[in-house]
């Protein structure tokens, strides 16, 4: 993730492993399937898969089947088009990638949330009649105008930036975080003035910074260990430890918050963001609630990802493959 790809140094030729890579690059491209499934279902009013049990199926829900089925052999044509491709190189193309996509959300996030607490403080004043016309007034009080005309506009340009930047942005999201809270102080102890929206742009980054840097942590070990027994174990041994470890706790858990969160149109996360749920606080505050709850989601898609890269390089471990960063060393 650093802003020169490390796939770019790295032989693109290896040792075959088909079924490793053929497991990873099918759980990524399954993982797409499952995206696009959700977005139909939520907001294309597609079936979901459980309507198959029934018998009268609606026929548009084999389509959600032939994604998973063309994912599956999206999965096999990557492996045998490319049969000698490393694992290393394989982690390394696939971490770029994640990368990307956590620049994306950073560069999105800040974009919002700078416009969104504008609004909102226009809004809480009664300065929007002043500014904009009566009809444009109106539909910035509404969540449901605000977030498909004025956040998805933002969240497309935060990922045009993310082309350009390599940055991956959380050091300066928390230099904003600082910032926000400097202005909590400053306006409440010396101007006495407090608004929700205030404590929401903290909240609302605070979210960001914690859940899309975590694949960033994973790929970096910067996650806590108890290595009572790992620290003592030799390379090989770590990526066989490792590798398991992948499976079946990480790649678990993340399905399982998808699946949690995204099994249904009122599931907990869809839910929130198909209505454009706002806060409590209602048009005192951002207008941001049901992004947060899309966080959870991203959270969960971009350690996926990750344990799929890290998968790669803890069975190239266990192949002593050459390659291997020593991250803990490196973090010195």
């Amino acid at each position: 993730m650093n802003a020169t790809s490390e796939a770019e140094i790295l032989s693109p030729r290896g040792a075959p492993a088909p079924y490793v890579r053929y497991f990873g690059w099918a759980m990524l491209f399954v993982l797409l399937a499952f995206v696009i499934n959700n977005i139909l279902i939520v907001w294309f009013d597609y079936p979901s898969l459980a309507t198959l049990l029934r018998e009268n199926t609606d026929s548009r829900a084999w389509v959600l089947v032939a994604c998973y089925g063309l994912a599956l052999v999206a999965g096999a044509l990557v492996v045998v088009r490319t049969p000698n491709r490393s694992l290393r190189y394989d982690a390394k193309r696939i971490s770029d990638f994640n990368a990307y996509l956590i620049r994306g959300c950073f560069f999105a996030v800040l974009f919002v949330g700078i416009a969104d607490f504008a609004i909102a403080f226009l809004r809480v004043e009664g300065l929007l009649d002043s500014l904009f016309t009566e009809n444009l007034a109106k539909d910035l009080i509404r969540a449901r105008f605000i977030g498909p005309f004025v956040h998805v506009p933002l969240v497309i340009l935060g990922f045009i930036v993310a082309i350009f930047s390599r940055s991956l942005g959380f050091i300066w999201l928390a230099l904003m975080i600082v910032v926000a809270e400097l202005l909590i102080v400053i306006s409440r102890f010396v101007f006495s003035y407090e608004q929700a929206m205030m404590g929401d742009l903290v909240r609302y980054w605070y979210a960001a910074l914690f859940l899309f840097a975590s694949a960033y942590t994973l790929l970096e070990e910067g996650h806590v260990r108890v290595d009572v027994l790992y620290a003592g174990f030799s390379n090989r041994r770590k990526g066989r430890v490792n590798s398991v470890g992948s499976i079946l706790l990480g790649m678990t858990t993340v399905w399982a918050i998808l699946l949690i969160g995204l099994g249904s149109k009122q599931a907990i996360i869809n839910a929130p963001v198909a209505n454009f749920e706002v806060s409590q606080t209602g048009t005192a505050g951002m207008f941001v609630k049901y992004q947060m709850a899309a966080f959870l989601a991203i959270f969960a898609m971009t350690m996926l990802i990750q344990f799929v890269s890290y998968l790669f390089e803890a069975v190239a471990d266990a192949r002593d493959e050459p390659g291997h960063r020593d991250r803990a060393a490196a973090s010195h």
